[in-house]
């Protein structure tokens, strides 16, 4: 038998779970080396998985935050049950080096997307390639965001970003409130991509990059590409994996 690891947010109901897990896997054996069960919501999952990113483990998140997009439902009734039967889905992540006015390099993950921000009142002005080819000259707007599939029912889809098949090999750029060209809807480009994004006047008008939830200020020059090396394997119940989920908002309609 097989003691998972389990990594708990601190909040009451997700200690709550913990406790209660503890208790059930005692009695229940598991097949799965290298499990670590999280309890949390996304932005814990994505903490959780970012910290581990050189180990060879599978990830069961539960959610006990609000959405939990990458999370799993709990059940008292069903959870140990549906964990014994999960299917696993592997996901990389985007690499995001940023060079910022000082002329310093850094270097972060992003699971969800990259977004460039404008920092100021004033909107960024934008060049982004694909690699040497010019996808936009300028682009005129709050910023534009990057997006992994996994990524691209979140703040992707609140910019009216596509949203990707997983299995789509695909990545999403999508701009944020574009004031120039005012109809440039964005593009879809292979996930083999490097994508390359300039500030055009960094002094005027400012921006930063954000990798998920880690920020880089006063950002000259982002080169976004998926980070092929990392990958993790996340495991999903069978009736709820989350190919289904991305599928099911695909197909959901907008209400007001």
């Amino acid at each position: 038998m097989f003691k998972p690891l389990i990594i708990s947010d601190k909040n009451k109901k997700s200690l709550k779970i913990k406790l209660f897990l503890l208790k059930k896997i005692k009695s229940f054996g598991l097949t799965k080396p290298n499990l670590t069960i999280v309890i949390g919501g996304d932005g814990f999952m994505l903490q959780t998985l970012k910290k581990n990113k050189n180990k060879s483990k599978l990830f069961y998140g539960i959610n006990s935050g609000n959405y939990g997009f990458l999370m799993n439902k709990f059940s008292s009734k069903d959870t140990i049950k549906n964990l014994s039967k999960a299917k696993m889905t592997t996901i990389y992540p985007l690499e995001m080096r940023v060079k910022n006015k000082q002329g310093i390099t850094k270097k972060y993950l992003a699971i969800n997307e990259v977004s460039i921000l404008r920092q100021s009142r004033q909107a960024a002005t934008l060049s982004i390639k694909n690699g040497s080819k010019q996808i936009i000259k300028k682009l005129i707007a709050d910023g534009v965001l990057v997006s992994t599939p996994a990524g691209s029912t979140a703040y992707n889809l609140s910019v009216h970003g596509p949203i990707l098949s997983l299995n789509s090999k695909k990545l999403s750029i999508a701009p944020i409130s574009a004031f120039r060209p005012r109809r440039w809807k964005g593009k879809i480009i292979s996930d083999k991509s490097t994508i390359i994004i300039k500030n055009l006047n960094p002094t005027k008008r400012p921006v930063s990059a954000v990798a998920d939830n880690h920020e880089v200020r006063n950002s000259k020059l982002i080169r976004i590409k998926t980070d092929s090396k990392i990958k993790f394997n996340l495991l999903y119940d069978i009736n709820r994996s989350l190919q289904k989920k991305i599928k099911i908002e695909q197909s959901r309609k907008e209400t007001s």
